[in-house]
């Protein structure tokens, strides 16, 4: 596996562009999306679409062809504690919808992390880098400074405590905008009135952490205006 690490480049603050793709999407096709980039990661979604966990390691597999980082969004924030049993299917990362709470944070990195840093249970032959540490103490490590974790806001609430939830491990806080557009029209005298003056202040609030800022903007034409924003990491939709 050769895969540059995302997480390293996320904290440097490179700018990421990434594309989300069905857990359906075939070989051929894949090979034809990632021929439109150059793209630093593909993102998978279970939260609003059906879930097959042998289809998710053919996925993951499939794209390790290809060198390619999967982000792997699990299906409600409920299922914070079965992080370690998603990642032992294949993915680089995986990313929390609808982060609401500290705790969701804490159970996260619990569930995502190896001792010393977390709690994970150790195993799985699909898991990301496991033919090339077979070692468990040195494979634990590699993780630890390989995984991705991001954390879903996508309410004014959640917007508010973005510092709070940039905790140590978190790689990068994503922006899910129509719930979030959703959530600001219950809060209609609310200081932010879109989704961009959200944006703007997670940037501001997270300036003195290396936890980069995430947005769906599904589209290429709106790459330099959020990263004009601040924003690093973009994902959008297959261009065709």
């Amino acid at each position: 596996m050769a895969l540059t690490s995302l997480k390293k480049r996320i904290h440097a603050g490179e700018r990421i562009v990434g594309v989300g793709l069905p857990l359906s999407t075939s070989k051929d096709r894949l090979e034809e999306i990632l021929s439109q980039g150059p793209y630093d990661f593909v993102n998978v979604d279970s939260q609003h679409s059906a879930l097959n966990e042998e289809r998710l390691v053919e996925f993951c597999q499939m794209a390790d062809e290809h060198d390619v980082h999967v982000q792997f969004r699990i299906k409600h924030t409920r299922h914070t504690y079965m992080i370690g049993n998603y990642l032992d299917l294949g993915p680089c990362g995986v990313e929390v919808p609808q982060t609401e709470l500290e705790s969701t944070v804490e159970e996260a990195l619990e569930s995502f992390y190896y001792l010393p840093e977390g709690g994970r249970s150790y195993g799985g032959g699909a898991r990301q880098g496991a033919k090339d540490h077979p070692d468990p103490v040195e494979y634990a490590a590699w993780w630890n400074q390989f995984g991705v974790l991001w954390m879903q806001i996508e309410s004014v609430e959640a917007v508010t405590q973005a510092h709070a939830f940039a905790k140590s491990g978190v790689d990068c806080l994503s922006f899910g905008p129509i719930d979030l557009m959703f959530n600001l029209k219950r809060h209609p005298h609310h200081v932010f009135n879109t989704m961009d003056d959200c944006v703007a202040y997670v940037v501001k609030a997270l300036e003195d952490t290396s936890v980069a800022v995430c947005v769906r903007s599904y589209s290429p034409d709106l790459r330099e205006k959020y990263f004009d924003l601040g924003v690093t990491v973009l994902l959008e939709s297959p261009v065709s």
